[in-house]
């Protein structure tokens, strides 16, 4: 984000703390009943904001809605997101809803930041697609034990079932000789994603895309340290190094 011009720049923090902000929500360890009670106050100061009465937590957000033409539908759709993961422990979700997930959690944010790129808005919208889902699958894969940690296990019950694991239980799984097959499963799913991305990245002005280009090549480069650590435990933490962190930014973001 501190590569983009001021205006932009400052609209990508809007977005991110709204982002961080509704997350934290899902996530904490509240009641249930709670937390879909703060997410709902959180669509009803969205709805106020595009309604005109900015609610005082929002007032960050009001001049990037106007400037980018941000779509209130992309902020309800975290929220919704955020509720799937508040109103239940995902546990085994099928592909479908995983999908549905990670477009909620993931592109929608990205249709948001597109919009602050600059990239023209059925091009973006596709990009949003599938560097979306291959940045939230990218997720899922690095944070299986984290999640199962707190009863959560994003891999889809079909590529479960493929593998011979009959079990939703999150650490039960993750046990399973047999993960592999299912992890592999989504890095392929999530590799797609990257290519589909990348096609639509090459035909648009490249100053539009410096940074989405940079996450994808952060996210690819996390990927395959995942697939070259393994998925056996115990699974080591994997991170990109700093070089090459700033190899990328650098190659990218002087555009």
């Amino acid at each position: 984000m501190k590569i983009l011009p001021g205006p932009q720049r400052e609209a990508m923090f809007e977005i991110y703390g709204f982002c961080r902000r509704v997350d934290d929500i899902a996530d904490s360890n509240g009641p249930r009943a709670e937390r879909l009670i703060e997410l709902a106050a959180w669509r009803a100061d969205v709805n106020a904001l595009y309604a005109g009465k900015v609610p005082p937590r929002l007032a960050g957000l009001a001049q990037p809605v106007r400037d980018f033409d941000l779509a209130r539908e992309d902020f309800l759709a975290l929220i919704d997101g955020m509720e799937m993961d508040a109103f239940d422990d995902i546990r085994g979700p099928s592909a479908a809803i995983l999908d549905l997930y990670c477009d909620r959690v993931a592109s929608a944010v990205g249709r948001l930041s597109v919009r602050v790129f600059g990239v023209e808005r059925e091009a973006g919208t596709i990009l949003a697609h599938h560097l979306g889902r291959a940045l939230q699958l990218t997720n899922i894969l690095r944070d299986l034990d984290e999640d199962a940690a707190i009863g959560r296990l994003y891999l889809p019950r079909e590529a479960l079932a493929r593998a011979g694991i009959h079990t939703n239980d999150p650490k039960a799984a993750l046990r399973s000789p047999a993960l592999g097959q299912v992890c592999a499963e989504l890095v392929e799913r999530a590799r797609e994603h990257f290519e589909q991305a990348d096609k639509i990245m090459a035909g648009l002005p490249r100053r539009s895309v410096r940074a989405p280009r940079i996450m994808g090549l952060v996210y690819r480069s996390m990927l395959d340290r995942l697939v070259a650590r393994g998925w056996s435990a115990p699974r080591l933490p994997i991170r990109v190094p700093r070089p090459l962190l700033l190899w990328i930014v650098l190659r990218h973001a002087l555009v």
